[in-house]
């Protein structure tokens, strides 16, 4: 992610802010969605990557499933472009809770996820 330009990492934060109010706007605050599976699912999406920070790139392949995996989560929610998407990652890591919350599963976790995000968003969205 720290390759990226900041006024490209701008346009994925304000992707993110406009693409995700607009579906909470269509959806009844996203009413569609079983929030208590999509926690259980990257809850246990987030323990596998766990195992790979210490050991692997995030251009390993079963690091890149595993974000195949949480861009079809966060679908659930609404089809995010490759700028949200990518926005998502820096939402986790500039909002102290979801810094704190994605880092308990380790503490390199966030950045790690943001460079996985980046690097499936590039190569798939």
């Amino acid at each position: 992610m720290n390759k990226l330009s900041k006024e490209y990492l701008d346009k994925c934060k304000n992707a993110l802010e406009v693409e995700q109010a607009y579906s909470l706007s269509t959806t009844d605050n996203w009413a569609h969605v079983n929030r208590e599976l999509v926690h259980q699912d990257w809850d246990t999406l987030y323990k596998k990557l766990a195992e790979y920070i210490d050991e692997c790139n995030v251009d390993n392949e079963n690091v890149q499933l595993l974000m195949k995996e949480h861009f079809e989560i966060a679908c659930r929610f609404y089809i995010p472009s490759k700028e949200a998407y990518i926005g998502m990652g820096i939402f986790y890591k500039e909002n102290e809770d979801m810094k704190k919350f994605h880092n308990s599963y380790h503490p390199k976790m966030v950045d790690y996820m943001g460079d996985a995000i980046v690097h499936y968003a590039s190569n798939n969205l």
